[in-house]
């Protein structure tokens, strides 16, 4: 269905999961994250040579939606939270642990916790127009989506902590020199540079690849043990006046 949260097409023998929601920037609610969910448990069942995940629009994802979170009563909002945080973690782990490689396509912003979909990804290709930005300071959160277990490990514990203290916006420039994307190519070229990779891997041993993945990646089991203490975190937070208070501000900035 073309207006589902989440599409998944094949493209020769790799799968295309595309979030679809570019009129909310692809926030991630319930819906979308169930969505990818379902098409993940679908790909572990039948993998395909590779997965290249990407998003429709200008922006790749702006992370939570805080509307979602500040309509859903105070009462509710540990609840809310907690499908929802556990929902996208649950996705970067079900990523890390698929065996074949996974190729992630960045364009625009990438905000919150949807940095860790990129995160959980193999090789991250990115347009001059990426952007990766935390906002937890600002709106009160706790760091969710590997912003605290896997951020650290790629662009050092330091430089995570400025980021996400200062609340500063990381371009793609420098994405690309810390290692969040592999690659930097033109808007225009970025569909050529996923087939240009899903060509070279069709090339490459299975055994080979299975074997670069599992030395290579980080344990499935380590990152899901760290992903819950930042989703216990985060719920500790979110049920709080500074976190109300933060969400009120940040939606009203924006009109």
């Amino acid at each position: 269905m073309a207006d589902a949260p989440v599409l998944l097409e094949s493209v020769g023998s790799a799968a295309v999961l595309t979030l679809n929601r570019p009129e909310r920037h692809n926030a991630l609610v319930p819906a979308l994250l169930d969505s990818l969910l379902e098409q993940l448990a679908q790909i572990r069942r039948s993998p395909p040579a590779a997965l290249v995940l990407r998003a429709a629009g200008r922006s790749f994802s702006t992370g939570g939606d805080v509307a979602g979170f500040l309509a859903t009563p105070r009462a509710e909002r540990r609840a809310y939270s907690h499908g929802l945080v556990g929902g996208l973690h649950d996705a970067m782990v079900q990523l890390l642990a698929l065996p074949c490689p996974t190729i992630v396509l960045v364009q625009g912003m990438v905000t919150g916790g949807s940095a860790g979909l990129v995160l959980a990804c193999d090789i991250a290709i990115g347009t001059p127009h990426a952007s990766f930005a935390p906002w937890y300071t600002v709106v009160g959160f706790s760091p969710d989506g590997g912003w605290a277990t896997l951020m650290p490990e790629r662009i050092g514990r330091a430089r995570a902590l400025e980021v996400q203290l200062l609340n500063r916006r990381i371009e793609a420039d420098e994405a690309h020199r810390l290692g969040l994307l592999q690659r930097l190519v033109a808007a225009d070229r970025l569909d050529a540079e996923q087939d240009t990779c899903l060509a070279t891997l069709s090339h490459a041993g299975p055994g080979s690849v299975a074997h670069t993945l599992a030395q290579l990646r980080p344990d499935p089991h380590g990152v899901a043990a760290g992903l819950e203490r930042e989703r216990q975190r985060f719920l500790e937070q979110i049920d709080t006046d500074e976190a109300e208070q933060g969400m009120r501000a940040f939606l009203a900035a924006k009109g």
